[in-house]
């Protein structure tokens, strides 16, 4: 497990005087990216509570909060894939809680299954659409408008992918479970695996940049790297993005997937109240334009109003999304892993 560093967001921790008796919260976040810092330091100049912040990815996190059981001192938990979300939650990392901030401003279906008390033990805090890119002059729009599409035999050879085995695709998968079945499912991996151009490698960015350079002719992303490339101040990357045609899939049918990035108080935490204060900050409107406009991530509070001129540009101001479960996506993911190893999909 790599814990790459500690920072602490607290401003004008020595002009300020702040004791050793100072509220502070123990993030241990998935979010690596530096625009994040920003929301942290919000915080801490609007409430006075320190954030210090621990970063690793999601099963790094996971793996710390069991080895440290009930000493553990972190108090937030951010992961950003729907089934770590969910293992976490199954496995009783995270503390669940009321607050009628968080269950008025998250939509049910991005947000963990309350228990029998009514609580909730996690909230999606921003979310990230899994979409289609492809090559114009090779492609028209609507033979790859949706997910099923991308298993026709006349894609032979012309599919970029990364490893399905990464939680993007995990997460895709398990919702492409939810609404087609196991058999229509295993089915449809197949035909994407007889339709890649080359065995699954690299990142998202690398499969945008595949159907650019024409070594394919259609990909799969998630929607944040697309608007990076399209708002880089790289010319040659933005002009590669720009090239390209953009489908979120099944506007016509069940709506297009996005996976979430979630909060969770962690269930030892010692400062559980500034912890869920802090959740409650993660919802409002500055930190959720943050998400949009920093990181090019969609907000998850209703009917909010953001300026990314990349994402309003691919989406065309707005899209469907497919609103199953969270958690049903990340309990499929067992049954698609097997499926993978099955169907030869590496």
């Amino acid at each position: 497990m790599r814990i790459s560093k500690i920072v602490v967001f607290a401003l004008g921790w020595c002009a300020l005087g702040m004791s050793s008796a100072q509220t502070v919260i123990n993030l241990y976040s998935a979010r690596h990216y530096p625009t994040d810092e920003a929301l942290y330091s919000e915080f801490t100049r609007s409430t006075g509570i320190a954030v210090q912040r621990v970063d690793a990815d999601d099963a790094g996190i996971l793996a710390r909060l069991r080895s440290e059981g009930s000493a553990s001192p972190a108090d937030v938990i951010l992961l950003v894939d729907a089934a770590r979300l969910w293992k976490a939650e199954s496995e009783g990392l995270f503390l669940p809680i009321n607050s009628k901030i968080l269950e008025s401003a998250v939509p049910g279906h991005l947000r963990s299954k309350p228990n029998e008390k009514g609580e909730f033990a996690w909230f999606g805090m921003s979310t990230r659409a899994r979409i289609v890119v492809y090559d114009k002059s090779k492609i028209d729009r609507q033979q790859v408008d949706t997910y099923e599409k991308l298993a026709n035999p006349s894609f032979k050879g012309q599919l970029c992918i990364r490893s399905g085995s990464h939680p993007y695709n995990l997460s895709l998968f398990g919702a492409i479970y939810e609404h087609m079945g196991a058999a229509a499912t295993e089915t449809w991996l197949k035909g994407l695996v007889a339709n890649m151009a080359r065995s699954p490698k690299g990142g998202d960015t690398d499969q945008i940049k595949s159907v650019a350079s024409g070594e394919c002719a259609v990909a799969v992303t998630n929607t944040y790297y697309m608007a990076r490339m399209l708002r880089s101040n790289n010319s040659v990357e933005k002009a590669m993005a720009e090239s390209l045609g953009v489908v979120f899939p099944n506007q016509s049918s069940w709506g297009t997937h996005v996976n979430v990035a979630g909060a969770a108080v962690a269930r030892h935490s010692k400062n559980s109240a500034a912890a869920i204060k802090f959740l409650e900050y993660l919802v409002s409107p500055s930190a959720q334009n943050h998400f949009a406009n920093g990181n090019n991530e969609w907000p998850v509070v209703r009917d909010l109003k953001f300026d990314n001129p990349a994402l309003k540009t691919m989406s065309g101001g707005d899209f469907k999304s497919e609103v199953i479960p969270i958690s049903a996506v990340g309990m499929n993911q067992i049954k698609v892993q097997q499926m993978l190893d099955r169907v030869g999909f590496k």
